[in-house]
């Protein structure tokens, strides 16, 4: 027999002497145990060598009692499923008898003219800014459809000619004429050859 095995069985025939009462949570999975599910003993969750405090919280057993845990380790108090379901319809018909009974009061009718008066102002000056606020958004629409019209017009046509390519080795075809002809500039040589020449 292998010591794990031998453990064990002796931690089972420990808890049967002691009388440990071991119950499995809702999920069919959870074990926990404690010397008795009563108030105030100490509970924990059985795992293969382990034992650790059971969390606070509510849990429910697989036979339908909940364990209630107010602090770590420490049974609270134990309840019955069955009565806290019975204790939970008992309230809910209660408050739904309340709210029946709740009578809805009449508002007098110098009060409603009141309020009726004051939302009447409040539309008179609210509607010539909300129908502004319209006119501005149809606006903007109409110039945002305008401009898609436009750079879809655009993009459709065809470029007019060709792209224009630099090309720096190309032979310059205009000729330069580097002396004017024909004008008139009165420099020296100009004047001395018209005086010559006369």
């Amino acid at each position: 027999m292998k010591a794990t095995e031998m453990l064990s069985q002796i931690k089972t025939l420990l808890r049967a002497r002691i009388g440990l009462a071991q119950m499995t949570l809702e999920d069919g999975e959870t074990v926990i145990e404690a010397d008795a599910l009563e108030a105030g003993q100490a509970v924990f969750i059985v795992s293969d060598d382990e034992r650790i405090a059971l969390p606070v919280g509510e849990y429910t057993t697989a036979d339908g009692q909940i364990v209630v845990v107010a602090e770590e380790g420490t049974i609270a108090e134990v309840k019955d499923a069955m009565e806290v379901e019975k204790m939970e319809n008992d309230e809910d018909e209660e408050k739904k008898e309340e709210l029946e009974e709740v009578v809805v009061e009449d508002v007098p009718e110098v009060a409603a003219e009141e309020v009726a008066a004051i939302v009447e102002a409040v539309v008179e000056v609210v509607a010539p800014v909300i129908e502004e606020v319209k006119e501005q958004v149809e606006e903007l629409y109409k110039k945002f459809e305008d401009q898609e019209d436009k750079k879809e017009k655009m993009s459709s046509q065809k470029p007019a000619r060709k792209p224009m390519k630099h090309n720096p080795e190309a032979k310059q075809t205009v000729k330069q004429n580097l002396y004017s002809q024909g004008a008139n500039f009165n420099t020296t040589k100009d004047r001395v050859f018209s005086k010559l020449f006369k």
